[in-house]
């Protein structure tokens, strides 16, 4: 019996560190993102990652669809907004908000940036942008970005912007 039992152990500890070792060769395995970016590479490779988001979010301005903007935020996103008081926490809402602000035909560009990745699914971009509109006016605002990943796919779930106060 004790034979048995010791090679039972043997056999589970086994197969538990080559599950292991399998788990670690796929998770290291380059995986694409819906920007057709390599994703698992380590946390610079992933903050690279998250940067493209605001071009992403840029571009979708570009368009002057309020629809496709709100496209970049989760079901449940929340948005504090530059240009408006209302916090909007609706896909009818945020579209409404774009719908004004792209109005202006806006164009950002950031100033600074600080990104954390807190895991695979989650991080933050935080930092200053300047908004350039087709009258020649700008504002500078600070902003917060918190993604997450929603069935592979880099989400906004809350966008806070506000004008800079010493402006």
């Amino acid at each position: 019996m004790r034979t048995s039992k010791g090679i039972r152990v043997a056999a589970v500890t086994t197969a538990l560190l080559a599950t292991a070792f399998a788990g670690t060769a796929s998770a290291q395995a380059p995986q694409r993102s819906a920007l057709g970016i390599e994703i698992g590479l380590g946390k610079q490779h992933a903050k690279q990652q998250v940067a493209a988001l605001f071009d992403r979010w840029n571009a979708a301005l570009a368009t002057g669809s309020p629809s496709t903007v709100a496209d970049l935020y989760a079901p449940n996103a929340v948005l504090l907004p530059t240009v408006s008081d209302e916090v909007r926490t609706s896909r009818a809402r945020i579209v409404d908000y774009f719908e004004t602000f792209l109005a202006k035909k806006p164009s950002g560009r950031i100033l600074s940036s600080t990104i954390t990745v807190l895991d695979n699914n989650t991080a933050t971009d935080n930092g200053t942008y300047r908004f350039s509109f087709s009258d020649g006016s700008t504002v500078d605002a600070r902003y917060t970005y918190v993604y997450e990943k929603v069935k592979g796919t880099w989400l906004i779930v809350t966008h806070h912007s506000s004008a800079m106060p010493e402006k």
